[in-house]
């Protein structure tokens, strides 16, 4: 696969430009061209620009409202609702977020929903906002059927993804952002096209069974075997039942019937850790266990012990500098 390499500011412009052009208001198209710029910077490229071109479709076909009016509802001192009105979902969830923020700071903890959302992106952007306003962040959403539940043969669960964002003193922040699907689909369909066997518990058959011919799966499985599948109903159950929207087989595919809104539910919190304990102490904790761990002793094959989502905050240094590398096709895309 051929790839280019574009400062950032470039592909932010470029997809800002495909959006407005499929008919999105231009604040919310900078919204949704800035969160997956931030993918990209990280080297999350599945989360990158290169969705956009799925966006304007949908955009196209009428499955996301281009003007949507979002509304915020405060149901308590600490919690809210976000009705997305069919809009984006970075859009929305960075409303919720924003609004989580506000609650934690007066309040010490703020919990929203957002419902009749779609796809929302990287989780980890919303993370990083509470985090760099030395708030813990936490992010989930759910997704349509990919995954199969543990002992089972048929897929129900999305990849369902959860994240959390921890501010330090000196250090950037703790970003943990993952799927509770072992592994994406994109992973599979690349060992697929390259020729090569996948690990056992990556995807199963249509019996359910564990395979290592990429081409045999139907389905993927959750990372931990029952803790990964416990986790992933956590998810579905906080982003979507808790939201009021649908869960497991009831959601609407990302890539079929680009006509139809998505109704998707996600869920934030922010917490302020000077509600709990001496804020400045936290942070500077947060600095000395992390710096702890880089110094654990590496295991044979490793050169160091890194923090969860120290690899994508070098990647983002780095790409700032160097600009971000999308596939030819993408590029190609953007330009049209």
């Amino acid at each position: 696969m051929s790839t280019v390499t574009i400062p950032h500011q470039e592909a932010q412009e470029l997809a800002v430009k495909k959006l407005s052009e499929a008919g999105l208001n231009k604040e919310h198209a900078e919204k949704v061209a800035e969160i997956l710029v931030h993918a990209d910077l990280r080297n999350v490229n599945s989360h990158g620009v290169l969705r956009t071109e799925h966006y304007v479709n949908r955009l196209n076909a009428g499955g996301i409202n281009p003007n949507a009016d979002i509304k915020f509802n405060q149901t308590g001192p600490v919690t809210g609702v976000v009705d997305g009105d069919d809009g984006f979902g970075h859009v929305i969830a960075d409303v919720a977020m924003k609004q989580a923020i506000a609650m934690a700071k007066e309040n010490g903890i703020g919990m929203v929903t957002a419902t009749n959302s779609s796809h929302c992106g990287a989780l980890s952007y919303f993370v990083q906002e509470a985090a760099e306003q030395n708030l813990i962040g936490i992010a989930m959403t759910h997704t349509d059927k990919i995954v199969v539940p543990f002992g089972g043969r048929e897929a129900f669960l999305g990849t369902n993804p959860i994240a959390y964002g921890v501010p330090a003193k000196t250090s950037k922040p703790f970003i943990l952002d993952m799927a509770t699907s072992n592994v994406a689909l994109g992973k599979i369909l690349q060992y697929k096209e390259e020729g090569k066997e996948i690990p056992p518990g990556w995807g199963v058959n249509e019996n359910g069974e564990t395979v290592t011919d990429p081409a045999k799966v139907v389905a993927l499985q959750t990372f931990g075997g029952p803790k990964g599948y416990g986790l992933s109903m956590i998810v579905d159950i906080f982003s979507g039942l808790l939201a009021g929207a649908a869960f497991g087989p009831h959601i609407s595919k990302m890539y079929g019937d680009l006509d139809k809104k998505r109704k998707l539910g996600h869920y934030f919190c922010a917490i302020n850790p000077a509600f709990f304990t001496d804020a400045d102490s936290f942070l500077e904790n947060m600095d000395q266990m992390m710096a702890e761990i880089r110094q654990a002793p590496p295991a044979p094959g490793f050169s160091q012990v890194f923090v969860p989502g120290e690899i994508e905050q070098m990647n983002e240094e780095k790409n700032l500098q160097n600009g971000i590398t999308i596939a030819s096709t993408v590029h190609q895309f953007l330009k049209k």
